[in-house]
C-alpha cells in the first residue's frame, strides 16, 4: 500500500440508540477541542451534527454527518450516524469507512437490548469500538448492573476503563481503572486529581480484575502475572488495550454526561491512545487488493441546495487531489466538512475522510480509484423495505419530474426503494418505516418542489371463480351501414387450481369459428379477466372455444372478441366468483423474551404460525415464520417495533393467494365501491 498515509488521524462513528445523545456528544467533542466556541443543543436546533432541515424539524438525526477536530496533534472526523433503526441503512454504510467507533447508551437497563443489533454488525465486520454510559445523571441501575446488562447484549467482553464517582444521582468524577487515580470533573474545564474514595475500593477492585481478567485471556504474559499476583505494569495494560481494542476483541466501557463534558476528555484521550490508527485498519480491509493506485470509498451521498451533489469518501490508499478523475469521472472539488459548512482543500491522503463534489453516476458503496480495480470494498447489505406509501404529485404537471426526483432521492438513501405497482397502477415508496418516509417526502418537497399526497398502498387482490359453467353463449351483431359486425361464441368455463393462472384452448370442429377469427377470442377473454365483475383481475380460470359461427361478410376479429367479452360477462358471473388475497411467507426476528407476544401479534392479524426455532448465531433470539395476508402488512412493522423495543425485524416475500373470509371480503367489496357482495 502508499507509504504517504495520514496516522495522525482517527475517523470515529459515533453510534446508538435513539436519545441517547449522540450529537450532544459530537458537540462537547468539538467544543472541548476548540473546534467551536460555543456548544449548540439538539432542542434549538442549531448544532454541527443535526444540521439536515428534516433533522432539526424533528430534533433527531436523520442522516450521517461528518465533522473535524484537532486534539493534541491529531486530526479526528467524527461522524455523527442517526439512532432510528428507520435509519439504521445510513449508520451502517458510514461504519464500513471509520476506524472505531463510539457506541452511545443511556444507563437505563430496559433501553440496552436496543444495542443488540448494532454490538452484532459491528462484531460481524469487525470493527472497533468502545462504550460511552451516557447521561450518568439520570442512571437509574448501579455501575455494576449497567456493565452487567451491556454484556448480556455483546459477544465481545466488554471491561470498565472507567469507574465512576457518583454523590446521590450525580456523577461528579470517576477513577481511572488503568492508573488507580481518582479525578473530579468541573464545568467547562479538565478534571483534577484527588484522593481515592475508601468507599468504591472494593467495587473498583472486583471492576478492575474482571478487566485485566478479560485482557489476559488474549495476552499469555499478563495472564502470567495475575496468577503470580505480579501487579503488571501500567504500559502494559494500555499496550493491551490497544491491540485487543483495535483487533475487536475487548469493548472498553467509559462514563460521563455529555451534555455537561464529564467523561469527554478522557475519552478522547482514550481514544487518541488506543484507537487503531488508520493504516492499521486500512490494512485490514486492503489484504486482498494489489493495485498501488489511489483507492476511496464512497459512505455517504449528498444533494445539497447550494453545491449540488457531495460524495463523502474515506481515502483508503494514495492521494486524492483537487480535480482528480476517478471511475472516469472528474471531481468538482475536494472538501473537509463540518456539518453542513464546507472548506476546500487541494488534497487528502490516505486516511482521511472528505467529500468530493459533482461526482455524476458514482453511488453510495462505489470503490473509487484512477484506475480499473476488479476487487471492490465490501459495502453493508442493503436492508429490505417493510414499509410502503402510495404517492402522487399534488400538482398533475409534476408527474414527469417524479422519476428523476426519486432517482436522486435513493442515491442519498439507498434504503428507499419504489415501484409503479403493475396491478393497482400506483407509484409506491418503500422503506423502513413512517418517519424514514416522511423524510423523504419533505426532501422532495423542499428540494425539488414535489409537494405529494400519500395514502396507503391499496392490496392488489384478485378473484377466481368456484365452479364450471358450459355451453356460455356470446352473440355480437352490429348493423351501421355498409359491412356489419358478426361474431358469436360458446364458452367453457371452469376453475384451475390455485397458483395456475390462465388457459385458453378451443375444440372447434367443422370450422365453425375460422382461425384467423379466434385469437380475437381469447384477446376478449383476456381484457375481461383484467377486470371481473367484482372489481379485480380473475386468476386460476380455464376457457373453451367449443362452438359458434360466423358470416363470410361481417364476421371479423374485432367482431369475435366482442362476442367472447359478452360471454365472459355471462357466464363468470355464474360461476361463483370469489375475492383472492395474497399471502406472504413472513419471518420475523425477534429477541426470545417478546416471542410470545410477537406469536399473539402475528395471530391476531389472521397469521398462520409455521413454527420458530432460536436465530443462528443470535443468542437469545428467535426466528418465527409464518403466512400473513398482505392486507395485515400495512403497520406491522410499527407494531412490531412497539412490542420489541424496536429491535424486531422481519423479511417477506409473496407466496400464494388465498380466499378472503366472507365477512372480510364483504368489507372490501363495499369499500371498493362494489357492492354486489361476494357475487354468489
Amino acid at each position: 500500500m502508499s507509504e504517504k498515509v495520514n496516522t495522525g488521524s482517527r475517523n470515529i462513528a459515533i453510534v446508538g440508540p435513539y436519545l441517547s445523545g449522540k450529537t450532544t456528544l459530537l458537540e462537547s467533542l468539538l467544543f472541548v477541542t476548540g473546534a467551536i466556541s460555543r456548544k449548540g443543543s439538539v432542542k434549538d436546533g442549531n448544532t454541527v451534527g443535526d444540521s439536515a432541515a428534516e433533522s432539526r424539524d424533528r430534533q433527531m438525526t436523520v442522516e450521517v454527518s461528518a465533522a473535524s477536530t484537532d486534539y493534541n496533534g491529531t486530526r479526528f472526523t467524527f461522524i455523527d450516524c442517526p439512532g432510528s433503526v428507520e435509519f439504521a441503512q445510513e449508520t451502517y454504510n458510514a461504519l464500513m469507512g471509520v476506524d472505531a467507533a463510539i457506541v452511545v447508551c443511556e444507563p437505563i437497563r430496559d433501553r440496552v437490548l436496543t444495542l443488540a443489533p448494532l454490538f452484532k454488525f459491528l462484531d460481524d465486520w469487525e470493527i472497533p469500538h468502545l462504550v460511552f454510559v451516557n447521561k450518568m445523571d439520570r442512571a437509574n441501575i448501579h455501575v455494576l448492573e449497567t456493565l452487567h446488562a451491556l454484556k448480556a447484549v455483546s459477544s465481545r467482553p466488554l471491561v470498565a476503563h472507567q469507574y465512576p464517582i457518583m454523590q446521590g444521582e450525580q456523577l461528579t468524577g470517576f477513577i481511572d481503572m488503568v492508573s488507580e487515580q481518582a479525578y473530579q470533573y468541573h464545568s467547562g474545564a479538565p478534571a483534577d486529581q484527588i484522593p481515592f474514595p475508601e468507599d468504591l475500593k472494593a467495587e473498583e477492585h472486583t471492576a478492575r480484575a474482571e478487566m485485566l481478567e478479560a485482557l489476559a485471556n488474549f495476552d499469555d504474559h499478563l495472564l502470567e502475572e495475575l496468577l503470580e499476583d505480579i501487579e503488571p505494569p501500567q504500559e502494559e495494560i494500555l499496550k493491551d488495550l490497544k491491540m485487543e481494542l483495535g483487533a475487536d476483541l475487548v469493548v472498553p466501557v467509559f462514563f460521563g454526561v455529555a451534555e455537561q463534558d464529564y467523561g469527554v476528555r478522557p475519552l478522547l484521550e482514550a481514544l487518541l491512545r488506543e484507537a487503531p490508527e488508520p493504516e492499521t485498519t486500512a490494512e485490514r480491509r486492503l489484504k486482498n487488493i494489489t493495485s498501488k493506485a489511489p483507492l476511496a470509498q464512497v459512505l455517504k451521498t449528498y444533494y445539497t441546495p447550494q453545491g449540488g451533489k457531495l460524495s463523502l469518501v474515506r481515502v483508503w490508499q494514495g492521494k486524492l487531489t483537487d480535480g482528480i478523475v476517478l471511475n472516469g469521472v472528474r471531481a468538482g472539488g475536494l472538501y473537509r466538512l463540518m456539518g453542513q459548512q464546507q472548506q476546500s482543500v487541494n488534497e487528502a491522503v490516505a486516511g482521511e475522510i472528505v467529500a468530493l463534489s459533482r461526482m455524476e453516476n458514482i453511488k453510495t458503496g462505489d470503490t473509487l480509484s484512477t484506475e480499473q480495480i476488479k476487487l471492490a470494498f465490501p459495502n453493508a447489505e442493503k436492508l429490505e423495505p417493510v414499509y410502503a406509501l402510495a404517492i402522487t404529485p399534488e400538482k398533475r404537471n409534476d408527474e414527469v419530474k417524479l422519476s428523476s426526483a426519486i432517482a436522486k432521492l435513493l442515491e442519498e438513501d439507498p434504503s428507499l426503494a419504489w415501484e409503479q405497482h403493475g396491478d393497482t397502477h400506483e407509484v409506491i415508496l418503500w422503506g423502513q418505516g413512517e418517519i424514514h418516509l416522511r423524510v423523504a417526502l419533505d426532501r422532495l418537497r423542499r428540494k425539488y418542489n414535489l409537494p405529494m399526497t400519500t395514502h396507503l398502498p391499496q392490496v392488489p387482490y384478485k378473484e377466481t371463480i368456484r365452479k364450471p359453467v358450459t355451453s356460455v353463449h356470446g352473440r355480437y351483431k352490429h348493423q351501421s351501414g355498409g359491412h356489419g359486425q358478426f361474431g358469436d361464441v360458446f364458452l367453457d368455463i371452469k376453475p384451475l387450481p390455485r397458483g395456475e393462472g390462465f388457459n385458453f384452448k378451443e375444440t372447434i370442429v367443422g370450422g365453425v369459428v375460422p382461425r384467423q377469427y379466434i385469437p380475437g377470442v381469447e384477446i376478449g377473454v383476456r381484457e375481461f379477466l383484467a377486470h371481473g365483475p367484482l372489481g379485480f383481475p380473475v386468476v386460476d380460470v380455464a376457457v373453451t372455444l367449443t362452438n359458434g359461427s360466423y358470416h363470410n361478410v361481417d364476421s371479423s376479429e374485432q367482431a369475435f372478441k366482442q362476442a367472447a367479452r359478452l360471454a365472459m360477462q355471462t357466464g363468470i358471473p355464474q360461476a361463483q366468483p370469489t375475492l383472492l388475497e395474497p399471502i406472504l411467507r413472513v419471518q420475523v426476528t425477534t429477541p426470545s423474551e417478546f416471542t410470545a407476544k410477537v406469536l399473539q401479534l402475528l395471530s391476531g392479524r389472521r397469521g398462520q404460525i409455521l413454527g420458530y426455532e432460536g436465530r443462528q448465531d443470535w443468542q437469545g433470539w428467535d426466528n418465527i415464520s409464518a403466512y400473513l395476508p398482505q392486507a395485515e402488512m400495512q403497520n406491522f412493522i410499527v407494531e412490531l417495533r412497539s412490542l420489541t423495543l424496536g429491535v424486531g425485524s422481519f423479511h417477506w416475500d409473496y407466496d400464494h393467494l388465498q380466499e378472503v373470509p366472507e365477512k372480510l371480503a364483504e368489507q372490501v367489496l363495499a369499500s371498493n365501491g362494489n357492492g354486489n357482495g361476494n357475487g354468489k
